[in-house]
C-alpha cells in the first residue's frame, strides 16, 4: 500500500479562493478514484493536510496525471506553499503518526 501526506499553507484571501476552486474537487477525485483506499482532510497550524493511501503507487501516480490534480498543480503558486510525503507502508497511519511523519519529512514546494 502507498501512503501519501500532503501540507499546503495557503496564501491570504485570494490563494484561499483558489484553494476552494482547484484542490476541494481534487480531493474530491481522489475520493471516487480506482485503487484509492483511504482519504481524509485535516487542518493543523495552518496546514490543510490529506492523508490518503493507494493500493499502490501506480495506482496514485495514475490518479496524479488525472484532470482535477493537474489544474490544482498548475495553480499551486497562486494557493500557497507545502511539503508531500510518500512512503510504502502495511497500516494507514493515524492523523497524529501521519502529521509526525510529514514534519520529520518536510520538504518545502
Amino acid at each position: 500500500m502507498y501512503i501519501s501526506i500532503t501540507g499546503i499553507k495557503v496564501r491570504g484571501f485570494f490563494g484561499m479562493l483558489k484553494f476552494v476552486r482547484y484542490t476541494m474537487p481534487s480531493f474530491a477525485a481522489a475520493r471516487k478514484v480506482n485503487g484509492n483506499l483511504f482519504c481524509d482532510l485535516k487542518k493543523v497550524n495552518k496546514y490543510h493536510h490529506t492523508l490518503t493511501a493507494w493500493e499502490n503507487k501506480s495506482k496514485m501516480t495514475d490518479y496524479l496525471r488525472g484532470k482535477h490534480h493537474a489544474l490544482a498543480m498548475k495553480n499551486f503558486r497562486f494557493i500557497g506553499t507545502g511539503s508531500v510525503h510518500g512512503y510504502e507502508g502495511n497500516v494507514i497511519p493515524s492523523w497524529e503518526e501521519a502529521i509526525k511523519r510529514w514534519k520529520e519529512n518536510f520538504k518545502e514546494i
